[in-house]
């Protein structure tokens, strides 16, 4: 989910998001890669935050015998995921609801991109020990959002960086400035030494960054 767009927000949520994170698509890519490094080519994987479908699609076309569970809370997003999908949704299975509302089966994988950043520390752990609950021993798990300084300088350095990006990415001056508000007041941000610590509270191993664009962190870890 994107920051700017807001959670409720689906009418061209893919073409702003692709625009607010950099590089998305190679990062969609490079999940996949990670993934398929412990999943059997006919895995099942599990997407939390799978609205839009965008991740999903990416990954369906990578490996053509993997099926999926998409997990959003949005009914309309996960219509937006639907549509978006195509033919390729004959491989997805889509609930709508939480982690806790994802069947208790042992997948073969999970993302989790652009969406914990809007869960605090507690609902953050809680979701991430919640996946490792429902991975097999020894498969990955990806994880990509805002993760940065928060201390007041350091706050201010980064979001000032990723709002040059979103203007200069095309993104309105306002639409640019109302969310760099809103993330200053209500996103949950932690450092990425936090987040790091609570993958491994959850239950997940050698843990590494893959990925870092401006207020993005990316991580693979292992389900331990």
């Amino acid at each position: 989910m994107s920051l700017f767009s807001g959670a409720a927000s689906t009418t061209g949520y893919a073409e702003r998001t692709a625009r607010l994170v950099p590089g998305l698509a190679d990062m969609h890519k490079m999940t996949g890669l990670l993934l398929a490094e412990r999943a059997p080519s006919d895995g099942t994987i599990l997407v939390l935050g799978a609205g839009g479908g965008v991740e999903l699609k990416a990954f369906a076309r990578m490996q053509p015998d993997w099926r999926f569970l998409g997990v959003d809370p949005s009914a309309d997003m996960l219509e937006k995921a639907h549509e978006h999908l195509g033919p390729l949704g004959a491989r997805v299975s889509l609930v709508e609801g939480y982690i806790h509302d994802a069947p208790e089966r042992q997948f073969d994988g999970a993302a989790c991109l652009l969406t914990l950043h809007f869960l605090d520390r507690e609902e953050r752990l809680k979701t991430l020990s919640g996946l490792r609950q429902r991975l097999k021993p020894g498969v990955a798990f990806v994880s990509v959002h805002h993760s940065f300084p928060t201390d007041p300088a350091g706050k201010d350095r980064w979001l000032a960086r990723y709002a040059a990006f979103s203007t200069e990415s095309g993104t309105s001056r306002s639409l640019t400035e109302n969310g760099m508000a809103a993330m200053k007041e209500r996103l949950p941000v932690l450092t990425p030494e936090q987040d790091a610590d609570l993958l491994r509270q959850a239950g997940f191993v050698d843990v590494e960054t893959f990925y870092t664009a401006f207020t993005f962190r990316g991580w693979v870890a292992t389900a331990g």
